[in-house]
């Protein structure tokens, strides 16, 4: 039985408590408690603990999207297609799809707990650095999806990140590697001239959180920290919703390619 049939299933031993639970639980149409405080810190994730960050992944994501699209005043369409997009990608299921969208819906509100929720999330993903930086990417997918950050919406992402034990160093590394992800791909789905393959290639480097000085050694070893910490199969070891799976390989594949046009360019 996965997560979101524990749920349905009302398998309440795997429940979330807290702010998480209420707000998946008004979202799917059960009324969860508040009990079952966080827990403690472990290595090796037993099925329940699994479920458990699973089921906190899924509603922070989609909550938490809701409440950063809000951040400006008005929701995009950009905001509301990248939504979409991420639902179709994960190829949810009908209920998971509406659950997911009226999370989305519970974010917009104007008395979101978010400080709650964010400090519920930290301690269900046992402080999984991994797990909080796949979380953020996916936020600043959906902050930048109408090209550009407004000033409330980075302000509410730093915010988000000071919660989460994040630091500003590496939330703007996080930035940086998504807008040259973006820069990237639109430069290669091209038949670039010569300028706009000098530019794509030093996006390569940024993927890579690199300057184009960067030596052999230090290009492989880059590419290979990437792809562990951004592992598909290790994420969800972690605790990544499977449905989730599909953003991770999207994530590394990117990674791959700008490593390979880096390899291509020596």
């Amino acid at each position: 039985m996965n997560w979101f049939s524990t749920v349905v299933g009302g398998t309440f031993g795997f429940l979330l408590g807290g702010p998480l639970g209420a707000i998946l639980g008004a979202s799917v149409g059960h009324q969860f408690g508040k009990g079952l405080a966080g827990l403690d810190t472990v290595e090796t994730l037993s099925s329940g603990d699994q479920h458990r960050v699973q089921m906190a992944f899924f509603s922070a994501t989609f909550s938490v999207m809701g409440h950063i699209a809000k951040a400006d005043g008005q929701v995009s369409r950009e905001e509301i297609s990248l939504a979409k997009r991420v639902m179709e990608e994960m190829s949810l299921t009908n209920e998971m799809r509406q659950a997911a969208i009226n999370l989305f819906e519970q974010g917009k509100h104007h008395d979101f707990p978010l400080d709650e929720v964010l400090d519920q999330f930290y301690k269900e993903c046992h402080r999984r650095t991994d797990l909080i930086r796949m979380f953020l990417n996916i936020q600043l997918q959906a902050a930048f999806s109408d090209g550009y950050f407004a000033v409330s919406e980075e302000d509410l992402l730093l915010h988000i990140c000071s919660r989460l034990r994040f630091s500003r160093f590496d939330f703007e590394r996080l930035k940086i590697q998504l807008q040259a992800q973006q820069r990237f791909h639109a430069g290669n789905s091209t038949h670039a001239h010569n300028n706009l393959q000098k530019q794509s290639l030093q996006d390569a480097y940024s993927i890579l959180g690199l300057l184009p000085s960067a030596n052999k050694d230090e290009v492989k070893n880059a590419y290979r920290r990437l792809m562990n910490q951004n592992h598909p199969d290790k994420l969800v070891a972690k605790g990544l919703p499977e449905e989730m799976m599909i953003l991770a390989k999207e994530k590394t594949q990117k990674i791959r390619k700008a490593y390979e046009a880096i390899l291509k360019a020596r």
